[in-house]
């Protein structure tokens, strides 16, 4: 007779390329059986979930998290960061190595980020590296320290403290991508062009022109495509495995994905708040929608969509930035505003709402987005990304018939702003568990104390990203 640890009954299933209900035995932090589970199997079983009238599917990896410690006192940090994830249906995070004080460009910087992050996130994660001028010789022992890949910025991106993150120049980026590529490792990019956006953000300035209007005409979608195009060029010089993150048009999608059909070796993501927000909702809520790239037209934001449902973009990301509510309100400068989004506790939701109750997308299609590729191209699979026999127990329980309303007091943020808050919403995450472990019910909040683990990228997962 099977013994399992925990068994979920009568869920509908969500694989990457079917939907089926069934049964899911797990023992020890591990998927062990996936079928139909007798009932006299469940009799030695010490906990069974009901998931009639449940869609079962793996855990999100978001993989473009901003949780900002060590060094920044009251941002947000690892407890409350990854208990807004927990609570939104993600199951492993990729931390990235901005904005904490020091950042993530040594392996100094990046014990410290582990320490801080000891016995203080509810699930797993891995730790980005950063690519920064002056630090290349960091670039090598970083990736021997087990990061899961490297991010740089092409545009500045505006803290103004001394040892904060700083953009590449053109030699730096060279260089690094040289470095980069022989450690196997990918490279993430920031890809907005800084001349561009510079010359723009100064010409407003100078005429006092300081509106969300003249924020997003600041950061034009042709400093999003200059950027990826001397990116890309780079990267054939030197051979770099690429990623760009946030990508806001269709037109830079195309681009990727031509250099791609060219035998390049490039992935790209887009976020939430590029398919459920517009420049319209910027004008309207104001800061705590400011992000960069902006937030574009309707008309673009339906390209870019048509992009998600043709497959052109790889997964989808939350690039949760959050800080301090300080930062996003009163301000009368859209260029002064913090330009991040806080909205990790949602992005499964909304591409559920957005993507298939309002656009009939596959849940399929859905849970490749969120989870498979994103454990496909760092190096997370077979343990994370899918539901399948040996994987790590990484799963989230969705109600497609709850409808409810985002409120202030729902957040697990530490500052509670959001561009989501007052919105509808036809689905609700019910549970949320990491290694076989409940870390979020929606009738209990979070569970339990923080044990999540960090998982470090060897050589040898590297080396099987790279093929």
């Amino acid at each position: 007779m099977r013994e399992f640890d925990t068994v979920i009954v009568g869920g509908t299933v969500v694989f990457p390329e079917a939907i089926q209900r069934c049964d899911i035995g797990i023992r020890q932090d591990k998927i062990v059986y996936i079928g139909e589970i007798h009932p006299h199997e469940l009799q030695r079983t010490e906990h069974i979930i009901d998931a009639n009238e449940l869609h079962v599917m793996a855990g999100m990896i978001d993989a473009h998290v901003h949780l900002n410690e060590p060094g920044l006192g009251d941002w947000e940090g690892f407890v409350t960061g990854s208990s807004a994830l927990a609570a939104g249906g993600c199951t492993t995070f990729l931390d990235m190595p901005l904005n904490g004080i020091p950042p993530t460009v040594t392996v100094d910087a990046l014990q410290q980020k582990v320490q801080a992050a000891q016995d203080a996130t509810y699930i797993d994660y891995a730790c980005w590296g950063g690519l920064v001028p002056g630090k290349l010789e960091h670039l090598e022992p970083l990736a021997e320290a087990g990061v899961c890949g490297f991010k740089a910025f092409m545009s500045a991106p505006g803290d103004p403290d001394e040892e904060a993150f700083r953009n590449v120049d053109d030699e730096t980026l060279l260089e690094g991508m040289r470095r980069i590529a022989r450690t196997g490792q990918v490279l993430a990019l920031h890809a907005e062009y800084e001349p561009i956006v510079s010359q723009l953000t100064a010409e407003c300035v100078a005429e006092q022109r300081f509106t969300p209007a003249d924020y997003t005409a600041s950061r034009p979608i042709a400093a999003e495509v200059a950027a990826v195009k001397q990116a890309l060029h780079y990267a054939q010089e030197t051979g770099c495995k690429l990623h760009f993150v946030h990508i806001s048009s269709a037109e830079a999608v195309h681009m990727i994905q031509d250099a791609r059909a060219k035998g390049m070796d490039v992935t790209l993501e887009t976020c939430p708040h590029y398919l459920a927000l517009t420049d319209g909702d910027l004008e309207q809520i104001g800061a705590a929608a400011k992000c960069a790239p902006p937030l574009r037209s309707a008309a673009q934001q339906e390209q870019l969509w048509h992009c998600v449902a043709s497959g052109e973009i790889d997964m989808i990301t939350s690039d949760h930035s959050p800080c301090p509510s300080t930062l996003k309100t009163g301000a009368t400068n859209m260029f002064e505003a913090w330009g991040g989004i806080s909205g990790a506790q949602h992005s499964l939701e909304l591409m559920l709402e957005e993507g298939y109750l309002r656009r009939n997308l596959p849940l399929t299609l859905i849970t490749r987005l969120l989870s498979l590729e994103p454990a496909r191209r760092f190096g997370l699979l077979p343990h994370k990304g899918e539901l399948r026999v040996g994987a790590d127990a990484d799963l989230v329980l969705v109600n497609l018939q709850a409808g409810y309303q985002i409120e202030q007091d729902d957040l697990y943020y530490r500052h509670k702003h959001s561009p989501y808050i007052g919105r509808e919403l036809h689905c609700r995450v019910e549970q949320t568990m990491s290694r076989g472990r409940i870390v979020y019910t929606r009738e209990h909040g979070i569970v339990g104390k923080p044990m999540g683990q960090r998982i470090p990228m060897m050589k040898e997962q590297a080396a099987e990203t790279a093929q």
